[in-house]
């Protein structure tokens, strides 16, 4: 472990700056049922809610798939560690956890825990309980607010053109309902849409970032084809010290600066120019101006590309995908946490 510690293991610190049992009871009220409604206390013992919320994190801090986080926690020493597991799954003691409940987690239980996650949508109050204790670190969202949003690809299904067209209407196509194990394969809630001339497929992380901390404050999960500026309803929030909110040209419009004007916050959304009526100079370098700012949302995005293992989602439906992306925003703010140390250990 001393050969880890020298090449400064990341979860380390994460391990360290999280408060990982502030999250127990809102995960056992959705992992554990009240002794009350158990029929009996015979069988396999549920896995601790803790040790399962951590191996969750991993898996979105490395974009691991359920059956590569099942063999990365028993191979790889850090996670281990993260975890509070020895070798043999034995329980280090230094961990705290309760050792009867620990043991590493199959592909098939990471699977049931978070879809049980994602069913009773509970991430949303995972997300709000550690930006609390971001707020109590001293780390209240500062600066404004930058909007943005990423596609969030999934694999590709394989349609024919008439069972597309019912996908599109809301509807299953005819000959999947008597077919299950199909239709069970088959996202009907991811969309395609194109960008910078290139097709994408998936689902799409709205995401509103605070200005001086960098951190997710809040997100929005939609299909991709959703316009960026179709969640900014969702997105706003009053508690900000600063009242500026950027974003791209996509968002403008005479309606979206007649709200932000009613609600008190000045609009530092690009401008965009019109056929036959383009940009002025000026115009243009207020923009750039803006971009500056700006670009600290697309900052995420790109640590979640680069350094997180990517954004591909691997799940089926809106429900999980929301899960999911849920998950790797609430992973890139602990890791962003333990950056935000190290740049500045006293926030105000």
């Amino acid at each position: 472990m001393r050969g880890l510690d020298a090449k400064k293991d990341p979860l380390v610190e994460i391990d360290a700056l999280v408060p990982w049992e502030e999250f127990r009871p809102a995960l056992e009220r959705v992992w554990r049922k009240p002794d009350a409604d158990r029929k009996t206390r015979a069988g396999r013992k549920p896995m601790d809610a803790v040790l399962m919320f951590k191996t969750l994190v991993l898996s979105a801090l490395y974009n691991l798939s359920d059956d590569q986080i099942e063999y990365q926690v028993r191979d790889r020493l850090s996670f281990m560690r993260f975890l509070g597991l020895g070798f043999g799954d034995r329980v280090l003691p230094s961990r705290g956890l309760r050792v009867n409940h620990c043991r590493a987690a199959d592909a098939k239980t990471v699977w049931l825990y978070r879809d049980a996650l994602a069913q009773a949508d509970k991430v949303d109050e995972l997300f709000g309980l550690f930006d609390g204790h971001l707020a109590r670190r001293g780390y209240i969202a500062r600066g404004g607010q930058i909007l943005g949003a990423s596609i969030v690809p999934v694999p590709r299904n394989h349609n024919t053109r008439d069972e597309n067209t019912a996908i599109k209407k809301g509807e299953v196509p005819k000959d999947w309902a008597d077919k299950p194990a199909k239709r069970c394969q088959k996202d009907l809630d991811a969309r395609l849409t194109k960008e910078h001339g290139k097709s994408h497929y998936g689902y799409k992380n709205h995401v509103y970032v605070d200005r001086t901390h960098k951190l997710v404050r809040r997100y929005h999960v939609t299909d991709a084809a959703v316009h960026d500026s179709q969640a900014v309803d969702q997105l706003l929030m009053q508690g900000n010290t600063g009242s500026g909110v950027w974003a791209d040209a996509a968002y403008r419009s005479e309606e979206r600066e007649a709200k932000l004007r009613d609600r008190e916050l000045k609009s530092h959304i690009h401008r965009k120019g019109n056929r036959g009526k383009p940009l002025t100079d000026q115009a243009k370098g207020s923009n750039r101006t803006k971009s500056t700012v700006r670009v600290r949302g697309e900052h995420i995005f790109g640590a979640q590309a680069n350094d997180m293992g990517g954004t591909l989602v691997r799940t089926i439906g809106l429900v999980r995908a929301k899960a999911k992306i849920g998950m790797k925003n609430l992973a890139y703010n602990m890791r962003r946490l333990g950056q935000l140390g190290r740049l500045n250990p006293h926030p105000a």
